[in-house]
């Protein structure tokens, strides 16, 4: 970089630099971060239209702060454009959900249900698949009430093994 150009970009510094600091802190709500890349950006396209860096200090003061005004808008729009999403929201993909993993479960459930006596799976058939009533499912399977609330407690219970025993845990 010549000699010249070195003074040129001091002088920027010097003469500008704080002043453009301050003005960028308040359009970004004293978000130092912000502020810092808003400058950053600003004085690199300063340094690519050099014409400007010639010109008196009042005026390359005022299309500064300009160019910065403007780099704020454009972010401030193309954030309202394209909205991002917080990494702590980050939506889940349940809606995307092609119910495979419902599928496979219910088969799995399926082959631990068979792997039970006749009489449970005919307590879980009547009270959890037709989702009768416990006095409806007495009087399907002709036993009293209270045979099917053991049966039903016994195969919950046998079922839960079964699938433990295929690799399912809760």
């Amino acid at each position: 970089m010549p000699d010249d150009e070195v003074a040129l970009m001091q002088q920027l510094h010097d003469e500008h630099a704080a002043a453009l600091w301050r003005f960028c802190l308040r359009l970004v709500g004293t978000d130092r971060g912000r502020a810092e890349d808003v400058v950053q950006e600003t004085m690199l396209r300063a340094w690519r239209h050099r014409a400007v860096l010639e010109s008196s200090p009042a005026s390359l003061r005022a299309w500064l702060f300009t160019v910065a005004r403007n780099i704020v808008i454009d972010e401030w729009r193309s954030r309202r454009s394209h909205p991002e999403t917080p990494v702590a929201d980050v939506p889940e993909l349940g809606g995307l959900d092609d119910a495979s993993d419902q599928l496979l479960l219910s088969w799995v459930v399926a082959e631990a249900v068979t792997r039970l006596s006749p009489d449970h799976r005919a307590v879980l058939l009547e009270c959890y698949y037709r989702g009768r009533p416990v006095a409806e499912a007495a009087r399907c399977l002709g036993v009293p009430e209270g045979t099917v609330k053991s049966r039903t407690h016994y195969a919950l219970r046998a079922l839960k093994l079964a699938l433990e025993e295929m690799g399912v845990s809760a």
